[in-house]
């Protein structure tokens, strides 16, 4: 919340803030998958994020009931981008193939930001999660029509989440007794 009036302070999490000016209608889906349309009557940048001032939302309580959700547009009005740049929404649901293995590890349920360079892929195979960089040094082929990605992974990557094997609990524990 920002304001009294309704106000929304947003973690901005696009390329392009710049389009806030010239989007009126914007949709919003709540953390349970609600979809909203609202409209955008003003907006200004503070501290890093954005403030948002939506038509109709004009109290605290009202503001409330936006927290936690996500702003999206349709994919027709999206930003057309460059060569080699990809949504991350695009990535959801595609299934990674590691090329040196020839496995396929599982889909990307979640991406995640803010540990480097590279975003994370969150990838699930039943059970199992890896974490993947979805760095350029390690991309082969991204086909997001058939929502497929190739990587060339390096070797002992997808092990460093790996739980432990018996083995290795079992030195983890002598290791333990001796200190």
């Amino acid at each position: 919340m920002q304001g009294r009036r309704g106000e929304v302070a947003a973690e901005l999490l696009t390329d392009f803030p710049e389009r806030f000016r010239e989007r009126r209608r914007l949709y919003l889906t709540s953390p349970r998958g609600l979809r909203r349309e609202l409209e955008l009557e003003s907006h200004w940048p503070h501290r890093g994020a954005v403030v948002l001032k939506f038509r109709g939302v004009d109290s605290i309580s009202d503001a409330e009931t936006l927290v936690g959700c996500e702003i999206q547009i349709p994919r027709a009005e999206r930003v057309t981008l460059p060569e080699n740049q990809v949504y991350v929404a695009d990535l959801l649901g595609c299934t990674v193939v590691d090329t040196v293995s020839g496995a396929e590890l599982g889909r990307i349920e979640d991406v995640q930001s803010g540990s480097g360079e590279a975003l994370l892929l969150v990838v699930k195979a039943g059970a199992k999660e890896y974490l993947v960089p979805f760095a350029a040094e390690f991309l082969g082929r991204l086909d997001l029509e058939r929502k497929r990605i190739e990587m060339a992974l390096p070797q002992g990557l997808l092990e460093l989440d790996a739980p432990l094997t018996e083995a290795e609990k079992r030195a983890q524990r002598d290791v333990d007794e001796e200190t």
